[in-house]
């Protein structure tokens, strides 16, 4: 039996781990990626560092330029102001059969990929890891989440999405699960990550140093009930085992926690101020629910891209 032909686009944080475990396992694995990390992946392999286990992998790589093969997976692993180029790049390798798996931050990618591919073509997709690249080019896992779900858009198990899963099953450092509510999951990190990205970008600083502050731990908390209510009013209640799991992370003074958009902001890279941020804040004014914290998160977040912009052009 051939094994499943799986196309990764990305090889930093998300993409290098879940693809880099895949292919550790064994798994035919190609990365799609731009000349310059093709060139570093291929004179030095892909490095994973994590306490699940430390690796060098040699990984097969493409360029754009290169891909003419159709893959039965595919992995997106970019931010959400690469996805137009990302879905140009891809487009060569979608088959007949080929099924994409999108791990953006957020939702408002699916309707876009949908357009494009068709919604039989787009599963739904959502990891929770804290990775990062370094400038070496090794991927770094920062702490001891490791989850990758996936599932159909409509609410279903099919085979492609058993087919998936069963890829990682030797996999180290990697807890997959097939779902039949993906939109719900996927809406759920997405309550999740803006609150968490909002607090943490507004603030410059991790949970546990908001939540020291007289109101840090008050400010989170109304946040999240805020951004619950909005994907309640798209169709998404959270469930209560969510609400509580949430409440408890960002009500923790110790927590080291910080976003990946915090890590970008402090970084001087580009930001998905508008995938994350801005797609709540629209939907909050759409839904009539006040939310004063992501009017100024968004307004700070679109400043802090006004400056980049300045400093990059001069």
């Amino acid at each position: 039996m051939n094994k499943s032909k799986v196309l990764v686009l990305g090889a930093g944080g998300i993409g290098g781990y879940f693809g880099g475990r895949l292919a550790e396992a064994g798994q035919d694995v190609t990365f799609l990626v731009r000349e310059a990390r093709q060139q570093r992946l291929t004179q030095n392999g892909l490095t994973i560092k994590s306490q699940f286990g430390d690796a060098n992998i040699a990984v097969n790589t493409v360029t754009a330029t290169q891909l003419k093969a159709h893959y039965d997976f595919i992995i997106l692993a970019c931010k959400s102001y690469d996805l137009e180029s990302a879905i140009s790049s891809i487009a060569p390798a979608v088959g007949p059969s080929t099924a994409i798996i999108p791990l953006l931050n957020g939702v408002a990618h699916i309707e876009q990929l949908n357009a494009r591919f068709g919604q039989d073509k787009v599963l739904g997709g959502s990891a929770k890891i804290q990775v990062t690249m370094s400038e070496q080019g090794d991927i770094l896992h920062l702490n001891d989440w490791c989850d990758l779900t996936v599932g159909e858009q409509a609410a279903e198990i099919t085979p492609r999405v058993t087919q998936f899963t069963q890829l990682f099953a030797q996999a180290k450092g990697v807890q997959i699960s097939g779902v039949n509510d993906m939109m719900q999951q996927m809406w759920q990190k997405l309550v999740h990550l803006s609150t968490a990205a909002a607090m943490t970008c507004l603030m410059r600083a991790n949970v546990g140093e908001i939540v020291r502050t007289p109101e840090g731990k008050q400010q989170f908390l109304q946040l999240l009930e805020t951004n619950a209510q909005i994907a309640s009013q798209n169709g998404y209640r959270p469930s209560d085992s969510f609400i509580k799991t949430y409440q408890a992370i960002f009500s923790d003074p110790n927590s080291k926690y910080a976003t990946s958009m915090l890590r970008d902001i402090e970084r001087k890279n580009r930001i998905e101020a508008d995938h994350i941020i801005g797609f709540m804040l629209n939907k909050s004014i759409l839904a009539n629910i006040e939310s004063p914290t992501l009017h100024l998160a968004y307004t700070h977040l679109k400043a802090y891209e006004q400056r980049l912009l300045a400093e990059q052009s001069a």
